[in-house]
């Protein structure tokens, strides 16, 4: 006889009124800590907790433990939080969006409660299904989670491709089955790029050559606008990579988002989340060209190392005299 998987229960923890790099973050994650062995950090202001062992040891209901977490995080540092608590990741996101702030919103381990909560959202409420996304749904009258998971898995596949697809479908039936990965808050490298005169180019050419001759590489890339809004943007990569023109698409394909074609932008941050070169995986590819820039990319870091930073770069990036 086939037994059922083990219940989790996963608290998303969002901090109130914390800006990015805040000081305070790291000692939200050790008072976390004290409750759960298992913490993961979601910068620049939440973070996912693995209450299921915590459960056990305080012998107490998950919605005591999730307040015990958030009571100790008020009284310790001064920080309120909002919070979803679910059965996975994904329910205790949403959960967390859909929470009125500084309160939890829990999310009971029941199939019929988990559909009448997730049925009703929009689409764009699962995870890896962005506004484009969302549009192309939108297109075929796939509005809300209830409509996705109401329809054949070939049909969405074939509106959204394979993967894409079944990802979806996977996500619209509440399949989501990711651990909680006890880490520290990943190392960044950020550039910031200010325009004597007002620009559409977003720079960061150079950011490839940091990330290289640190043996790193970027899972996501951050762009922060200099401008009226201070809005940001967040791409992530379809691999790390420290390859410089999937930066550069990365970083342009985030501008593009803010559709600011016509506006007139003075500064651009440009911040990537760092991982380990030696341990990232390559999609291989066939491609010539790729191959041919990579060759000459390795070349223009020797030549840089040797005889300064500006000594050779992009033939876009100079004009004549």
């Amino acid at each position: 006889m086939a037994t059922a998987p083990p219940v989790r229960h996963l608290l998303h923890l969002r901090y109130e009124h914390l800006t990015r790099d805040d000081a305070r973050y790291p000692q939200l994650l050790e008072i976390a800590a004290t409750i759960s062995a298992r913490v993961q950090a979601l910068p620049p202001d939440s973070a996912v907790l693995d209450l299921t062992g915590a459960i056990r040891y305080f012998a107490a209901a998950p919605e005591d433990v999730a307040a015990m977490v958030r009571l100790r995080t008020v009284a310790l540092a001064g920080v309120t939080t909002t919070a979803g608590l679910g059965p996975s990741r994904m329910l205790a996101a949403i959960a967390a969006d859909a929470a009125e702030p500084g309160h939890l919103l829990a999310v009971p381990d029941d199939d019929h409660a988990i559909m009448r909560f997730l049925h009703p959202r929009p689409a764009r409420a699962l995870p890896g299904i962005g506004p484009a996304t969302a549009r192309t749904l939108a297109r075929y009258g796939l509005d809300t989670v209830g409509d996705l998971a109401r329809t054949p898995l070939p049909t969405i596949q074939r509106i959204l491709g394979a993967s894409a697809g079944l990802q979806a479908h996977h996500r619209a039936h509440a399949y989501d089955p990711r651990p909680v990965t006890p880490k520290a808050p990943p190392r960044t490298v950020t550039r910031t790029y200010r325009f004597e005169r007002e620009t559409l180019d977003a720079g960061a050419h150079d950011l490839g050559a940091v990330l290289r001759d640190s043996g790193t590489v970027a899972r996501t890339v951050t762009v922060d606008i200099r401008h009226a809004d201070r809005s940001t943007s967040t791409r992530t990569l379809p691999e790390a990579t420290d390859h410089t023109p999937a930066l550069m698409q990365a970083a342009l394909a985030a501008l593009d988002g803010f559709a600011l074609q016509r506006a007139r932008v003075r500064a651009v941050t440009v911040t990537v989340e760092l991982g380990d070169q030696t341990t990232a995986p390559h999609q291989l590819t066939l491609d010539p060209a790729d191959e041919r820039h990579r060759r000459l990319e390795a070349a223009t870091d020797r030549a840089r190392r040797r005889f300064g930073p500006t000594t050779i770069g992009p033939a876009t990036l100079y004009r004549a005299a």
